[in-house]
C-alpha cells in the first residue's frame, strides 16, 4: 500500500470501565479495521500518518465518551534495531496466507455456485483482500505473492460469473461517424455486467439513440447484420488496454466528454482492475443487486440506465481532480 509515512510512530493507550463490552468490542473492532499492533493490553500502535493520527483521536473520543481515559502519544525508536522491531510487528505474512487458505477452499466449491453466488463471493473476497491491503504498511514478498494468486484467482472467478469475456485485441481503433450508426441492431452476451451495460447504456444515451438490443447466449449466435459488442470478434470489444466502453468511446469520438471519461474510469476498473474509483464499490453493489432481482436484460438495462444517467451527471458537476 502507498502511504506516506511521518517518520516515527502512534501510541494510543486506553483504559475502559470494565462494565463497557460494548464498547470495548467496538472500540477493538475499530482498532483492528486501522491495523493496529497491540503492544500490551491497552497499548496500540501504528505507523505515524496524518490519517492515522485523526483516527486514532476519534477512538480516543469514543473511549472518553464511555467514561474511559486515553493517552495518544507520537514516539520514536531509539536505534534502527528498535524500528526493525517495530515493523515486524506489521508483518503481514500470516494473515496473507489465510486469505490464500480461503481462495483455496472457495475454488473447489465453484462450480457449484450460481451466477449470483459466484458474484457475492467475488465481492466478498475482494472487500476482504482490499481491507488486508489497506493495512500493510510495509509490503513484502507475501504481499506480492499474495497480489499473485488473488489475479489468478480472480480472473477464474469472473470467467465463471462472465463466460466468453474478451480478450484484449491488437490495432488502432478507427473513428467513425455517428450517423452511420442509426437506427441499427446491437448483440452483446446476455445477463449483462459493468461492461455491457454501461456499453449498452453509452449506446444508446451517446451513439444511436434507436438502438434495439440482441443478448446473446453465446457469440456465435450473433446475427450478421447486428453489431456486436464486448466479444471476441465483436464490432467494438477490448483493444489495448481499453475495455469496451472504452473502445466505444474512442470509436466515436466522445473521449473528450470528462464526465464520461471517469465513467470509464469507473468501468475499466470494474471490468479489468487498475486504479480503483471511489464510487466504483457502490455501483457494482447496486448492480448486481439489481441483477439479482431481474431475469430480463432489457429491464435490467433500464434500471442500471437510471444509474448511468445519475453517476453521469454526478461527474458532470464535479470538478476534475
Amino acid at each position: 500500500m502507498d502511504v506516506e509515512f511521518a517518520s516515527g510512530w502512534l501510541l494510543l493507550i486506553l483504559s475502559l470501565p470494565t462494565a463497557s463490552t460494548a464498547a470495548r468490542m467496538r472500540v477493538w473492532r475499530g482498532l483492528k479495521a486501522l491495523g493496529c499492533m497491540a503492544l500490551r493490553d491497552g497499548a496500540y500502535l501504528l505507523p505515524a500518518s496524518a490519517p492515522h493520527e485523526e483516527a486514532l483521536k476519534a477512538v480516543a473520543e469514543d473511549c472518553q465518551r464511555e467514561g474511559g481515559a486515553t493517552w495518544l502519544m507520537a514516539v520514536q525508536a531509539r536505534d534502527a534495531g528498535e524500528e526493525a522491531a517495530y515493523r515486524q510487528l506489521f508483518d503481514r505474512t500470516d494473515d496473507y496466507a489465510e486469505l490464500r487458505k480461503g481462495w483455496k477452499a472457495a475454488a473447489g466449491t465453484l462450480k457449484k455456485l450460481s451466477a449470483n453466488e459466484l458474484v457475492r463471493l467475488q465481492r466478498r473476497l475482494t472487500k476482504e483482500f482490499e481491507a488486508q491491503r489497506a493495512i500493510d504498511f510495509f509490503p513484502a514478498d507475501a504481499s506480492a505473492e499474495a497480489e499473485a494468486a488473488w489475479s489468478e484467482f480472480s480472473r477464474r472467478l469472473q470467467a465463471l460469473i462472465s463466460p466468453d469475456e474478451p480478450h484484449q485485441a491488437a490495432g488502432g481503433i478507427a473513428r467513425l461517424d455517428a450517423a452511420k450508426y442509426q437506427g441499427r441492431t446491437w448483440a452483446t452476451r446476455r445477463r449483462l455486467w459493468v461492461d455491457r451495460v454501461a456499453s449498452a447504456w453509452l449506446i444508446r444515451r451517446f451513439i444511436d439513440p434507436a438502438a434495439r438490443f440482441k443478448w446473446l447466449a453465446k457469440p456465435a449466435d450473433c446475427p450478421r447484420s447486428a453489431l456486436g459488442f464486448d466479444f471476441d470478434g465483436a464490432a467494438f470489444t477490448h483493444v489495448g488496454e481499453r475495455v469496451s466502453f472504452e473502445t466505444l468511446l474512442a470509436s466515436f469520438g466522445l473521449e473528450e466528454d470528462a464526465a464520461l471519461m471517469r465513467l470509464a474510469a469507473m468501468v475499466h476498473h470494474l471490468d479489468v482492475g487498475g486504479t480503483p474509483v471511489p464510487e466504483a464499490a457502490g455501483f457494482e453493489a447496486v448492480m448486481a443487486g439489481a441483477r439479482e432481482r431481474l431475469d430480463d436484460d432489457d429491464a435490467l438495462l433500464a434500471e442500471m440506465s437510471a444509474v448511468l444517467d445519475s453517476l453521469y451527471a454526478h461527474f458532470q458537476r464535479r470538478k476534475p481532480e
